[in-house]
């Protein structure tokens, strides 16, 4: 059978002001038409860098005897007329952070329709409709309404949903999926694979399918590739990988799927309070500029926060979760009453309230380095200390988080996505504040990454004293660290309890939907 897609040899290095760093070293793999590859790695494994430079979109530079071949046709150094005319059309890409490549600036709809129009010669109206098609048939919600909002009015689970659903506008003969259910909760999650393969049936697709989830992998894969520091250590077919793994790293991958237990405790001081609170976005506005639609993203949510607690929140994409975040940390405006039991104003509320965005690479300015990034706050909040007990501050935190001294002169972009997200981490925990909101931290790591992140932040915790309000869909990173916890819904709470009395006695029926949903 001849490979729908070929890769022989494939060396990438990237060029640096004193030398060339390899960070990919001599794979090779084939995939077949109908067929799921699963890439399976560590954050910096080399993973994405190799499905980028498939289509030219990686500045790494393969070396001149590598070879990417799709259906005879070599990619690697090919004209930009030949990329161009398979990119989007014949290979389509998923890529790991939806708000860095979605258009800021030009609503949903409109960007997934105009990539339909660039691979079918059909009328705008007919692009419209498939487009509405589409982004209902990646899950959603009121997608006729949604159609005319902007990226930055959807969570990241939702764009998520739409970069899914302008990857398989045109019907490509090869889908890659770079972690493409990293930001979605459990429920959809499910359905955006099943989603994947029913394509894959129907159009004789393959797929390439890249995360750091050995689990989820094997679930869609039918072959696995497990990559470690840019080189291929297993490969083999889905299920004798999983059940029977041969080398280490592949079985410190499956270990590390265990559920994490915290083990929960009773806090009674309140630090803040939260009373009827209601965020309401504008979504449709008429020519007279007054609004005609809206969307209430929280409903009158009340609770209250303890002192030194882990408050973990979960729900659906679209549940309100991050809105409350936001509204806690003054971000957004909202109605209603939260209150701090310690007053906290201007600086030394931005000092002692601290937030951890979903997207660390659009938290991230690309234009500074990582010691002017995480040094920032201390500039600002500690302006008794100089460059060199700056520099010290940010070495330490970086290396809480697992990155380190090299690190500091680096920029955004040369850091895988977990990487980054630990650079954020380190941003927030370098100030030491009262309260981290911490919006989505693990999602985009891998799972050995997660273990020691959460292990981190429970030891920052006890030894600063600090409360963290832990945002997340996936259920086990919340049972892994928090007290208690808080489900929500269509912006409502609608279950909180101690952990383990959401897991185990679940009382609101979509609580226990969270819960049969989750791959633990």
């Amino acid at each position: 059978m001849t490979a729908l897609l070929s890769v022989k040899n494939l060396k990438l290095s990237f060029s640096g002001a004193e030398s060339i760093n390899e960070v990919v070293h001599d794979i090779s793999f084939n995939l077949n038409k109908n067929e799921v590859l699963g890439i399976v790695g560590e954050s910096g494994s080399g993973k994405s860098v190799t499905a980028l430079s498939i289509l030219g979109l990686s500045r790494a530079k393969a070396n001149p005897k590598s070879s990417v071949c799709f259906k005879g046709q070599e990619l690697l150094n090919a004209p930009k007329q030949v990329l161009k005319d398979i990119r989007g059309k014949k290979i389509g890409f998923i890529f790991q952070e939806p708000m860095s490549s979605l258009n800021p600036l030009h609503k949903i709809g409109a960007q997934v329709a105009e990539a339909i129009l660039i691979g079918q010669k059909i009328s705008s109206a007919e692009a419209k409709s498939k487009a509405l098609e589409l982004l209902n048939q990646v899950g959603l919600k009121n997608a006729d309404v949604r159609y005319n909002a902007y990226p930055f009015e959807l969570s990241g689970g939702e764009r998520q949903r739409v970069m899914i659903a302008m990857a398989i506008s045109n019907k490509p003969d090869i889908l890659i999926a770079d972690e493409p259910t990293t930001a979605l909760d459990v429920t959809i999650q499910k359905q955006i694979i099943d989603l994947i393969l029913d394509l894959k049936k129907s159009l004789g697709m393959a797929v390439i399918f890249i995360s750091h989830d050995l689990k989820l992998v094997a679930q869609i894969a039918d072959k696995i590739i497990v990559m470690y520091k840019g080189k291929i250590v297993e490969k083999g077919d889905a299920k004798s990988i999983f059940e029977h793994p041969a080398h280490s790293y592949t079985k410190k991958l499956i270990s590390s799927i265990n559920v994490l237990k915290n083990k929960e405790k009773k806090y009674k001081n309140i630090l803040l309070s939260i009373q009827n609170l209601s965020v309401r976005y504008t979504i449709k506005k008429n020519i007279l500029g007054k609004t005609t639609r809206f969307l209430d993203a929280l409903k009158n949510v009340s609770l209250d926060i303890k002192n030194g607690e882990t408050l973990g929140i979960v729900g659906e994409s679209g549940s309100g979760k991050t809105t409350l975040g936001l509204a806690i940390s003054n971000l957004i405006k909202y109605q209603g009453k939260i209150e701090f039991q310690m007053p906290m104003t201007g600086l030394d509320f931005r000092k002692n309230v601290q937030i951890i965005f979903q997207d660390p690479y659009n938290s991230l300015n690309p234009r500074m380095n990582i010691l002017q990034i995480v040094g920032e706050g201390l500039k600002i909040h500690k302006k008794e200390l100089n460059n060199n007990s700056i520099e010290k501050e940010v070495i330490s935190a970086l290396e809480q988080v697992g990155l380190g001294a090299d690190d500091i002169k680096k920029y955004p972009h040369e850091f895988s996505g977990g990487e980054r997200q630990r650079i954020a981490i380190a941003r927030a925990i370098i100030l030491k504040p009262k309260l981290i909101v911490l919006d989505e931290p693990t999602s985009a790591l891998d799972v050995t990454i997660q273990k020691q992140i959460i292990t981190l932040l429970k030891n920052l915790q006890k030894k600063y004293h600090m409360t963290y309000i832990f945002i997340s869909h996936d259920m086990r990173s919340i049972m892994g660290v928090s007290d208690r916890i808080a489900v929500m819904k269509n912006g409502s709470l609608v279950e909180i309890n101690s952990a383990s009395q959401v897991l185990n006695h679940p009382k609101n029926d979509y609580t226990k939907s969270l819960i049969k949903a989750s791959i633990f």
